[in-house]
């Protein structure tokens, strides 16, 4: 299978060179034993991969299982393979003699499931590089991807490993393809079918974030892909999409593939096995040349397909036509070619020849704790058996050349991390790695993902973005769209009285009560606390016209008391008019117990003095009333009522009809006072000061009894408003109690239906309106004739019209 020959894992034999090379000059390891190895090519099969391994167990000669004798070849472990599958099969039969097996590639699966394999992982459980992924794609906020998997055990092992926890992190896959595993160049006739389906599917979607679980064959296939509308064998436009290759791949290419253009418009992160640059290795690649080292035959053919040229001596026919020199330089090579720098897989080969030579060497010393006795005298044993090893590798521990520790956990596997690595391409079909991030697993799970964006770089200079919808801004939530994924979803704006503060919030919240959503509806701001203050138009209106309604008063009460020995005065029974005007001007004063902060004792006045002294007042009115009617009674011959004139019944009636109020206004403060409030929810943006009423029952009470006077009143002088007297005014108190009643059956209704400050507003407006109808309708026609009309407020007059 020489036409499929990739050249670049090559440096996995100089890396198993390297290693031995280094333990055998270095006598602290393993002094006074030297290392050996051989190498089997498994050909990408099964039956070549157990061939390889009957080999390993029989004579170099023959191949006889069970038997061998020769005693230079004493087999200790077996390092390999790279792909799960391979080193499945070696350890099947491997096991059998119980000879350790180092893997170079992840078999943690293989171990959970078959436990007690004599195989060693160097390198780390795959379960960290899922999770590294996660971390990933959940750090750039890419929740609609594509999976691509290779289509076999493994492929199809990751996909259902990662797709329950891209699930439960709200991450949503867009597809999921399978591509052919590549045995030989002729499975590409297959694939060919199928990369052009899957090539259309993957740009036709809006992910453009795709995770790829494949092995290291697997980027000749996505080269090849990405060549296809080259090749026009689809119409399909390319798109930049972000790749996200795992530890298992790498950049390799086939001798037909060298001089394709490298450059695209992908962007390319991958997992790597954690590395470091090993000293002195470089040197060692530059010291290979086919001319000088002859014990190596995989040199000669590497050479040949790397620099695309062959020897005059080959032996595999004519492949190139340029001829090799042996001056060819390896740094001169494509990094997808061959690679100068380290690889991960080529360190953790590296890495489990050290831990072999280590192991063997704790294995050896520990010996002469155990020796056996022959003759009188103790020696080492003549053999070890490879079994014994086990014990050793599962506690060995050293440090590298690089000052890295190397243990293994109880389970075998190596205890490292990953590096995230960005691959950047160059036009001159060369590429580097820039490590940008880790995964450590030895970190707290909080510390354990690292990454540098400012060392990525992308292709279009920003971070891409990969989402199913465009994110929903604050003030808006997520409604999801029947039929399709979570991660597909329309924006909504947030409802009245809700907002969202982040992105792509599932549904808006209501703000607490103080605050209130500003007119983006994307964060809430604080209410403003408002009542009604004389330091605002509609306060100092109400304030000013109370004040000048209660001059007014006083000024009438003094004109009243200038002239009390007026016929007008006294007609009306003065002391009952000096007590209706004083109540008015509390009436009008009381009002300004509304306007201002509310504080403890101004709610407990506020309504119990605004009820009381209206009770008054009233009271004054219907008793002046009853007065007019019991006077032109009492003037019928031998009628009773005559002995309750004067005022004796002014005063009963006012203090009875008085104390009634009195009575429910203490019950009212007794049991359910008043008390100083806030209502944060009559107004969206405003938080009202006010008085709570404690109990709106007894308010209604107090109320209601009001209503009940002002409409016996009323009655009253309707009744009387006939009757013949010069200076009758139950015309005036009729109509000022049908203004008064007027006044405050509006008032219920729109005072349920105000809000705010406006509630307090509307009864202090009812309060000096209907206080104004009672002292304009009752007193105003009268100051008109003390003030104006002198000469009717005069006894003769009254005889005169009498007359």
């Amino acid at each position: 299978m020489e036409s499929s020959l990739l050249t670049k894992n090559y440096q996995h034999v100089l890396a198993l060179a390297f290693a031995v090379r280094e333990i055998n000059e270095n006598h602290q390891v393993l002094p006074n034993i030297s290392l050996g190895f051989n190498i089997y090519e498994n050909y990408f099969s099964a039956s070549w991969t157990y061939q390889a391994t009957m080999q390993l167990l029989s004579s170099l000669a023959r191949l006889i299982p069970n038997y061998k004798c020769d005693k230079q070849t004493d087999l200790i472990a077996v390092i390999g393979g790279l792909e799960p599958e391979t080193s499945f099969y070696m350890a099947t039969m491997l096991h059998i003699y119980s000879i350790p097996q180092l893997t170079y590639g992840p078999v943690s699966v293989m171990n959970e499931q078959f436990p007690g394999l004599s195989v060693y992982q160097m390198v780390p459980n795959e379960a960290h590089q899922f999770k590294g992924i996660l971390r990933l794609i959940l750090h750039f906020g890419w929740t609609w991807i594509g999976i691509i998997a290779v289509n076999n055990d493994s492929g199809e092992r990751a996909v259902q490993t990662i797709l329950p926890m891209l699930s439960q992190h709200g991450i949503c896959l867009a597809f999921a393809e399978k591509i052919l595993q590549m045995h030989s160049l002729n499975d590409f006739i297959e694939m060919a079918e199928e990369g052009v389906k899957i090539y259309e599917h993957v740009m036709d979607s809006k992910a453009n974030t795709m995770v790829f679980f494949g092995d290291i064959q697997t980027f000749i296939y996505i080269r090849w892909i990405i060549k296809l509308p080259e090749m026009e064998l689809t119409t399909a436009r390319s798109k930049g999409n972000v790749c996200i290759l795992t530890a298992s791949m790498d950049f390799v290419s086939l001798s037909y593939q060298r001089s394709w253009d490298l450059q695209t418009n992908h962007d390319f992160l991958s997992f790597s096995f954690h590395t470091n640059e090993l000293p002195g290795f470089q040197q060692f690649l530059q010291s290979r040349n086919p001319i000088w080292v002859k014990e190596d035959g995989f040199l000669q053919d590497f050479w040949e397909y790397a620099f695309l040229c062959q020897f005059s001596d080959s032996l595999s026919g004519k492949k190139f036509d340029d001829s090799c020199t042996g001056k060819e330089k390896l740094e001169s090579l494509p990094g997808h070619v061959f690679e100068m720098s380290i690889t991960s897989h080529s360190y953790s080969i590296y890495n489990a020849v050290y831990t072999l030579a280590h192991a063997w060497h704790n294995m050896y010393t520990s010996g002469y704790k155990h020796k056996e006795m022959r003759h009188g005298k103790r020696h080492l044993p003549l053999t070890q058996q490879p079994w014994q090893l086990h014990h050793f590798l599962k506690s060995v521990m050293f440090n590298t050349s690089t000052e890295e520790k190397v243990f293994l956990q109880s389970n075998g596997e190596l205890v490292t991390g990953y590096d995230i690595i960005n691959w950047i391409v160059f036009p001159n079909k060369s590429f580097l790695r820039v490590k940008v991030g880790r995964m450590d697993p030895q970190m707290p799970p909080d510390e354990a993902f690292a990454i540098n964006e400012e060392l990525i770089v992308w292709h279009n200079q920003t971070v891409p973005i990969s989402v199913c919808t465009d994110n929903c801004y604050p003030g808006f939530s997520k409604q999801k769209r029947e039929g399709e994924p979570f991660c597909c979803y329309d924006c909504i704006p947030c409802s009245e009285g809700k907002i969202s503060n982040q992105k792509d919030m599932d549904d808006c919240v209501i703000c607490r009560e103080d605050l209130y959503p500003n007119m983006e509806q994307n964060q809430c701001v604080p209410k403003e606390i408002t009542f009604l203050s004389y330091k605002e138009p509609l306060g100092i209106t109400l304030a000013v016209v109370a004040v000048s309604f209660s001059f007014t008063t006083a000024v009438i009460l003094r004109t009243f008391m200038r002239h009390h020995d007026t016929p007008l005065v006294k007609a009306n029974n003065r002391t009952l008019t000096y007590t209706l005007l004083i109540s008015l001007l509390f009436c009008f004063l009381a009002s300004l117990l509304f306007v201002g902060q509310p504080e403890k004792i101004i709610c407990l006045l506020r309504q119990s003095t605004f009820g009381f002294v209206f009770s008054v007042a009233i009271s004054c009115v219907l008793a002046k009333t009853v007065t007019v009617v019991t006077a032109f009674m009492a003037t019928k011959p031998g009628s009773r009522i005559r002995k309750w004139l004067g005022m004796r019944l002014a005063i009963c009636m006012v203090l009875s009809c008085t104390l009634v109020q009195g009575g429910i206004c203490g019950v009212w403060l007794a049991t359910s006072p008043p008390f100083p409030d806030s209502d944060v929810h009559s107004m969206t943006k405003e938080i009202v000061l006010g008085c709570n009423d404690g109990s709106p029952i007894m308010f209604y009470c107090m109320l209601g009894y009001m209503s009940f006077l002002a409409c016996v009143s009323f009655i009253v002088a309707f009744l009387a408003r006939k009757l013949p007297d010069t200076f009758n005014e139950a015309k005036f108190i009729s109509f000022s109690m049908l203004v008064f009643c007027s006044v405050w059956v509006s008032f219920v209704p729109t005072y349920l239906s105000s809000k705010g400050k406006y509630m307090v507003a509307m009864e202090v407006f009812c309060i000096i309106v209907s206080s104004a109808g009672v002292l304009g309708c009752i007193f105003f026609p009268k100051c008109y004739i003390i003030l104006l009309r002198p000469e009717l407020n005069h006894r003769k007059q009254l005889i005169k019209i009498k007359k």
